[in-house]
């Protein structure tokens, strides 16, 4: 989700596009393939993300593309963006790796790049990053996200078994934004649709007035970072969940572009952390 190196021992794959499909007025999907991509990593995790290479308009990159290089030659300010996504699904046989765009027209990088993308074309990105997955154990499931959390959302649907409790929460900007997901039995998906309010305070509501079930709870909580922090602090100072038992984090923050969030991310979850402790205490 920010500008930044591609750190030196990290693979760098390379992904033609196969084919692309708008899943709803606001969300496209990219099918990525191609030899170069096979043993791909990814599998383990439900929100594995990959960091996209996007390359600065009228700069000349080395062929053939090598981030080493260019950092070592190029000044910063020509270095390809990189924008960070949620792998929604990954394909071992067929070679295919999936990722799911929002698109607000020419609005940002990555978006506008997923409208346009025409198969053949190439794209390099890093990765696959990773570390949340739906715990067998668990009693029972709470995932709660926008739209920038949905990836993951629908690909932890689809590791929930049959019978495993779930509450589910998406945030979306109307009806029309709802997608076609595998709801295992047991799970209720509730969609919320914002019609103009402010992104996450349906979430919120919600997960606040949620009738907890009995037993423990794995709970999954991403998107927006100014509800995050909220449902952070609720889960963990008024529900009591200890961290071992969350996967929370801001994707995006509300007017930041990504490069901005990114930058100050670190002195916003440190101050989150802090006034959780002096709660807790």
């Amino acid at each position: 989700m920010a500008t930044e190196p591609v750190r030196k021992g990290r693979k760098l794959n390379r992904g033609t596009v196969l084919r692309t499909e708008r899943l709803t007025p606001h969300m496209i999907r990219v099918v990525l393939g191609g030899e170069s991509l096979r043993g791909f990593g990814a599998g383990a995790f439900t929100d594995h993300y990959v960091k996209l290479l996007f390359p600065r308009p009228d700069v000349a990159y080395p062929e053939p593309f090598d981030m080493e290089r260019i950092r070592a030659e190029m000044p910063r300010d020509q270095w390809p963006s990189v924008r960070t996504y949620t792998v929604r699904a990954w394909d071992p046989e067929a070679v295919e790796l999936t990722i799911d765009f929002v698109h607000h027209g020419d609005k940002g990088i990555a978006g506008p790049w997923a409208a346009n993308a025409r198969p053949g074309e190439e794209i390099f990105f890093n990765g696959p990053g990773g570390a949340y997955a739906p715990r067998a154990e668990a009693d029972w499931h709470l995932l709660v996200g926008d739209e920038s959390a949905l990836p993951a959302i629908g690909a932890s649907l689809e590791r929930i078994p049959d019978g495993a409790p779930a509450r589910v929460f998406i945030e979306v900007a109307g009806p029309e934004e709802e997608q076609d997901l595998r709801v295992p039995a047991g799970t209720e998906v509730v969609w919320l649709h914002r019609n103009g309010g402010q992104v996450g305070d349906l979430l919120v509501e919600a997960v606040q007035k949620l009738d907890f079930p009995d037993g423990e709870v794995h709970a999954f909580v991403h998107g927006e970072a100014g509800f995050v922090k909220t449902l952070r602090r609720h889960l963990r100072v008024e529900r009591g969940l200890p961290l071992e038992q969350l996967s929370i984090s801001g994707y995006w923050r509300r007017g930041r572009d990504e490069d901005g969030w990114q930058s100050s991310k670190r002195d916003w979850n440190r101050q989150v952390e802090e006034e959780e402790a002096k709660a807790l205490s």
